[in-house]
């Protein structure tokens, strides 16, 4: 039984009881005493609410996690949870061995993120609070997931904005600089110990197999990095042109094309509004197309300027489609909601003068689960559309 308590204030509780678990520091009437870890909540009349991680540095002071104030984040406890989270992936591992093991708050486990590769986790504890229980958490991991090594790809900004150290640190056994992925068929090599995120991005995953089986023809994949989508494009499309900013991430792309032994690939070291601009000129034509940049709005400020960067190259996608050619489009911009969204895409669409039929709208993964009342457990937004004339 915790005996240390936070009082938070009517608009704090009210948070909870709408179903988000983040209560920030201006909501907080009295802070804990202790230092980073797990405490009891109450409302101003005393009434207990539950079980949150509690970090005194952070704007977000408080992450339920319990709803029951008598409940003790012990290592039965983290195991239970934890054992949760795998059981929804049951299945997963017959389309791939990568995959999210746990998507913080969209599986109760605020701030904690574990991404399997193979025989592999890499995890990032993004909370004073979490932390605390960082051993329960390895071990629990240890006991159910049963890998031959854990990393701690803590390298993120949050953590110094939680007063922790940031770095990358093995937790336990070993993990290779590289791993192959098997994704739906395609094959291509993560890297856990200095890749995006945690060494690849597998919320996009379902989205690359939809891409792939639709493909056609002359494909693009624009904002290509290491050719994740334009690998699956290349199954059923004629030429794929794999385009990115990074010589680097170009190189990479190269080498994964071999490892599938796909030989119908061009890569285009470019600045894709530039590239989409000079084909444009040149009255080029694709039948497929993928755009999945990266996260044009990081804030909220940014996103005017962020919805004119996402029209402008959605309209220029949409002038190179051949004629019954076919657009994926993303946004993983989290301040992107869905409705602008769509809004973006309309507005494209009237001004590139193409009659455009939305075919699919997608999201993410089951493995990265959105909860309706944590918006920011969601943030892909896609869309499958067809140029019909």
């Amino acid at each position: 039984m915790l005996t240390t308590t936070a009082t938070v204030s009517t608009k704090g509780a009210r948070r909870w009881d709408a179903g988000h678990p983040w209560i920030y520091r201006s909501d907080v009437i009295q802070r804990p005493t202790a230092d980073a870890g797990a405490v009891r909540v109450t409302d101003q009349r005393g009434k207990p609410l539950g079980v949150a991680l509690w970090s005194p540095r952070s704007e977000i002071s408080l992450r339920l996690v319990d709803r029951d104030p008598a409940a003790t984040l012990d290592a039965a406890w983290w195991r239970a949870r934890i054992q949760r989270a795998a059981a929804r992936r049951d299945g997963l591992d017959r389309a791939t061995n990568a995959y999210r093991l746990i998507h913080g708050e969209g599986d109760l486990l605020p701030s904690l993120v574990a991404d399997r590769y193979d025989q592999y986790i890499v995890v990032q504890l993004m909370s004073a609070g979490l932390e605390r229980y960082r051993r329960e958490i390895v071990d629990a991991l240890l006991e159910i997931a049963k890998p031959a090594g854990i990393l701690a790809r803590n390298d993120v900004p949050l953590r110094a904005k939680e007063g922790l150290d940031t770095g990358v640190e093995l937790l336990h056994g070993a993990v290779p600089d590289e791993i192959e992925v098997q994704e739906h068929g395609v094959r291509y090599l993560a890297a856990p110990w200095r890749g995006q995120k945690t060494g690849a991005f597998l919320d996009q995953r379902e989205n690359r197999a939809l891409a792939g089986r639709v493909a056609r023809g002359a494909a693009l994949d624009c904002f290509s990095y290491h050719g994740s989508f334009a690998l699956h494009l290349a199954r059923c499309a004629d030429t794929v042109t794999a385009l990115d900013s990074s010589a680097h991430a170009l190189m990479r792309a190269e080498e994964n094309f071999r490892r599938n032994g796909f030989a119908n690939g061009h890569f285009v070291e470019a600045n894709a509004f530039e590239y989409l601009k000079a084909r444009e000129r040149e009255r080029a034509r694709f039948d497929t197309i993928v755009l999945d940049p990266p996260a044009f709005a990081k804030t909220r400020p940014s996103l005017p300027a962020a919805l004119r960067g996402y029209k402008e190259i959605n309209l220029r996608a949409m002038r190179l489609l051949a004629p019954g050619g076919l657009l994926f489009t993303a946004s993983c911009s989290y301040h992107l909601t869905k409705p602008l969204f769509l809004e973006m895409l309309e507005a494209a669409a009237a001004d590139s003068g193409r009659r455009m039929v939305l075919r699919e709208l997608r999201g993410q993964p089951l493995d990265h689960p959105e909860i309706l009342t944590v918006p920011e457990t969601g943030y892909i937004k896609g869309a499958l559309l067809e140029a019909i004339d």
